[in-house]
């Protein structure tokens, strides 16, 4: 065990024999940090509230599925982000359809 003046010490040490600071543990790098948020589930429940003329809802639909994928395989957070985003995108989606299919019945009656 090393103290923080690079003193070599027993594993088991809680102070340094030559010093008497603290010893502490060497770092270890890891993978993907697991407490982040994936940002494309962020961006796809924003765009999903947004709509921005039904573009945002499609991109929700494709980010959130794409987010909800890496979530999955990397350990972040923010499935429930995707999720809603996924949610709201075919909620725009529903809309767009309805949108269109009013249109065309308003067209047909002229």
């Amino acid at each position: 065990m090393l103290c923080t003046n690079g003193h070599n010490n027993a594993t088991t040490a809680s102070y340094c024999a030559f010093c008497g600071i603290n010893t502490f543990q060497p770092m270890t790098l890891s993978g993907a940090d697991s407490t982040s948020f994936n940002g494309l589930a962020i961006a796809s429940m924003v765009l999903g509230i947004v709509w921005i003329y039904w573009i945002g809802s499609i991109l929700a639909l494709i980010f959130g599925y794409i987010a909800r994928r890496n979530i999955r395989t990397n350990g972040q957070k923010g499935d429930g982000m995707a999720l809603a985003g996924i949610v709201l995108g075919w909620v725009g989606v529903g809309f767009l359809a309805i949108a269109v299919v009013v249109f065309i019945i308003g067209v047909s009656q002229r």
